[in-house]
């Protein structure tokens, strides 16, 4: 498994995996554009994005995302 913390900025890019991807946002508030949708996550949330799935993370007020594949 590998992990990382995610650093938030104003500039976002679109990626997608073969792979799933975990996101568990740790504090805060951050949003997510999934599959052209949004999704709001606040600290405790989770998500997991499917494998071949167009996503992205924006960062909300405040928010740390930690990320594992």
């Amino acid at each position: 498994m590998n992990l990382r913390k995610l650093h938030l900025d104003d500039k976002t890019h679109s990626e997608r995996h073969d792979y799933p991807e975990g996101l568990f946002v740790t504090d805060g508030e951050v949003h997510l554009i999934v599959d052209g949708k949004p999704v709001r996550m606040s600290a405790g949330g989770m998500y997991i994005v499917p494998p071949g799935t167009p996503h992205s993370v924006r960062p909300g007020p405040e928010g740390t995302v930690v990320s594992f594949e």
